[in-house]
């Protein structure tokens, strides 16, 4: 391995940074990613990743080979967890860094009652978790010379994450909020955007990243029902619907999202334009 391999560390292993993982190392990457359990250690190192268990210490000695960074862990307590314990190293390192991403929320926008909104729309949160977003936004943003690119996705899914697995399950239920809808993006797709930006940098560039279709989330139930021949659920109210906080939170927001800028600035021909094409080639892709 020579000084030249492009290297990614990623703070926070979850769902997008697996797909970009997997992106890139078959391109030649080293990627180290982050992790707070040890008992998940092995499951990196099966995706060729090099576990980094969470610490300042251990950040900070990952930052010194890297070349890429993406911020994907959310914000706490504390504001972002990388930043409350890491930020002086990242700091010190962010001039070298070529690139860095930190995967943020369109709840930063707030409801617009269903209107469309764009990367220019005024930042107006209505939950605390969409408050959190903006400040951490901010936050990174504060750091001089940061090569930093936010991306603000939509509701995600993919392999063994999204409706399927609600369905089977029994635990799905079709909320009707009139005129409600959401926006989403399938996780392979937000690993494309990451990569074409990675190619393309844009330090100071943010991305709406969701796909052209927003739409009601009974409808997304009742398809993903009918794909796997189950029932579709009844509809139920959402004034009486058995939810959690943060799941009925999420209903706060109502807004269609806007994602010229991908295709535009980054050229992204998203593979899955809507949830019809991204859940039938899931379970095209589970049956094989």
């Amino acid at each position: 391995m020579t000084d030249h391999t492009p290297t990614l560390l990623a703070l926070g292993y979850g769902f997008s940074a697996r797909a970009l993982s997997l992106r890139l190392i078959p391109e030649g990457w080293r990627i180290l990613g982050t992790v707070r359990d040890p008992e998940k250690a092995p499951r990196l190192e099966a995706d060729g990743v090099e576990p980094v268990p969470w610490s300042a210490e251990n950040i900070a000695a990952a930052l010194g080979p890297a070349t890429h960074l993406l911020m994907s862990a959310p914000p706490g307590e504390d504001g972002d967890p990388a930043l409350a314990i890491a930020r002086e190293a990242i700091e010190a390192k962010a001039p070298d860094l070529h690139w860095a991403g930190y995967l943020s929320t369109t709840g930063v926008y707030g409801d617009h009652h269903g209107a469309w909104v764009d990367e220019t729309t005024p930042l107006l949160p209505t939950t605390p978790r969409g408050q959190a977003r903006v400040e951490a936004e901010a936050a990174w943003g504060s750091i001089p010379h940061l090569p930093l690119h936010v991306f603000r996705l939509a509701g995600i899914y993919g392999p063994g994450r999204g409706p399927f697995e609600k369905l089977r399950r029994g635990r799905a239920q079709r909320i009707v909020k009139p005129g409600q809808v959401f926006s989403r993006i399938h996780v392979d797709d937000i690993a494309a955007v990451l990569a074409a930006s990675i190619e393309r940098p844009n330090p100071g560039a943010v991305y709406n990243v969701c796909d052209d279709d927003p739409a009601p989330p009974q409808d997304v139930l009742a398809y993903a029902a009918e794909l796997l021949g189950l029932p579709v659920p009844p509809e139920v109210p959402f004034e009486t619907a058995e939810m959690s906080e943060m799941a009925r939170s999420f209903y706060s927001d109502n807004k269609r999202v806007a994602n010229d800028r991908i295709k535009t600035e980054l050229g992204v021909e998203l593979a899955y334009p809507d949830y019809r094409s991204g859940l039938l080639t899931l379970l095209e892709a589970e049956a094989a």
